[in-house]
């Protein structure tokens, strides 16, 4: 689950009455009823106000201070502005209000963020997410640049499953600060609409879905070579990116642009790697294994390299096995499926308990004959799962 990493902000905003001379007795009304704290008569007497004087600045500042108090912001903007359009008469008061209600939701935001992470109930923590995305869209109408608050809202968002909610404010966090975070989180939501449509594609066969996927894979690169440019070396852009092309049957343009990275930066260890996932996405074992290899020798604890290196051998393996199966003396793919031993154990060895990996050792063992450390690796997967 994500964290805020916003702190809280403490402001305070104080009413300050003006004098009453040459005020209209509505005007004085209102006031000493929003003394009392009695705003519904308040609020009477500003709407009486500004029926008889369109143009009272100051009767509209005094309702958008009313709405401000009873937490509804967006009619606290309309009437701030109103008030703005008249003249700059209360334009630091105005100013001060949308601060003090940034800072008042922004807090209420994080309270009800932390309230949904600790309820143990889904039910219940999704309706703090969303409460919490109530609260920081509030703040955020105060104060529409504030990039932490768009932060805490698109963990809000994510956090209630409502991904397709966050495509807008992750762009104003592009737009706002243009982190490699903001595209990736973005890039991430595109391309999971892409595998959705896709996977609609495999159940129904239907070439309207298959161009759909591809425009939506289309879109993430479209996105990604843009945060590429702005952040090279970002192994979340650069993994989401190769597999868009991938996915877009973009191959040959993914090549040269990966291939690049790697002749201009061969020490890169994650050019390395992305360069490697989409030379396995291709079929192309061997030189994926150079990449994966070279990644790892980089990095010895590269995990994903390491994965994806003994993913290369498996796969290569199962490929010469059922090119050969009319030849029963080829026995080449063993060699592959013993080639992948040394980094999934090395993988396991960072990640005991992945279930999954220790389900894939002990195929492997099945398929060189091994029967009794498969027996110990399927067991480990039934531990871990």
């Amino acid at each position: 689950m994500k964290r805020l990493v916003s702190s809280l902000i403490l402001l305070s905003m104080v009413f300050g009455l003006v004098a009453f001379q040459c005020s209209s007795t509505e005007l004085t009304s209102a006031k000493l009823y929003i003394q009392q704290k009695n705003f519904d008569k308040a609020i009477e007497a500003l709407n009486k106000e500004i029926t008889k004087n369109p143009a009272s600045d100051e009767g509209f500042y005094l309702l958008g201070y009313i709405y401000g108090e009873q937490g509804n912001v967006n009619k606290m903007l309309e009437n701030f502005d109103k008030s703005l359009e008249i003249s700059n008469k209360f334009a630091d008061q105005i100013n001060d209000g949308k601060l003090y209600h940034w800072s008042t939701n922004f807090n209420k935001g994080v309270g009800l963020f932390n309230r949904a992470s600790k309820a143990a109930d889904q039910d219940t923590s999704k309706m703090f997410f969303n409460k919490s995305v109530e609260a920081f869209e509030a703040a955020i109408a105060c104060q529409p640049d504030s990039i932490g608050t768009y932060h805490n809202l698109v963990f809000s968002l994510l956090n209630a499953g409502r991904n397709e909610d966050a495509i807008e404010p992750l762009k104003k966090m592009i737009e706002l600060e243009n982190t490699p975070d903001s595209y990736a989180m973005l890039g991430e939501i595109y391309y999971n609409k892409g595998i959705d449509q896709l996977n609609k594609f495999k159940e129904s066969n239907n070439r309207e879905d298959s161009l759909k996927s591809v425009e939506q894979f289309n879109q993430v690169i479209t996105l990604l070579e843009k945060g590429r440019k702005e952040h090279p070396s970002n192994p979340d852009i650069l993994t989401i990116l190769s597999n868009s092309y991938i996915n877009a049957n973009r191959l040959n343009e993914a090549m040269d642009i990966f291939k690049s990275g790697v002749d201009n930066d061969p020490s890169n260890k994650i050019y390395r790697y992305n360069y490697g996932v989409l030379l396995l996405g291709a079929n192309m074992y061997e030189e994926a294994e150079a990449q994966f290899k070279k990644a790892v020798e980089l990095d010895p604890e590269y995990e994903n390299a390491i994965y994806n290196l003994a993913v290369t051998y498996v796969r290569w393996g199962t490929k010469l096995r059922e090119d050969n199966l009319e030849d029963e003396t080829n026995q080449e793919y063993l060699e592959k499926f013993k080639l992948s031993l040394d980094p999934l154990n090395k993988f396991l060895e960072l990640n005991p308990e992945d279930g999954n990996i220790w389900d894939l050792l002990g195929k492997v063992y099945a398929n060189i004959g091994e029967s009794e450390k498969s027996k110990e690796a399927f067991e480990k997967a039934d531990m871990y799962r």
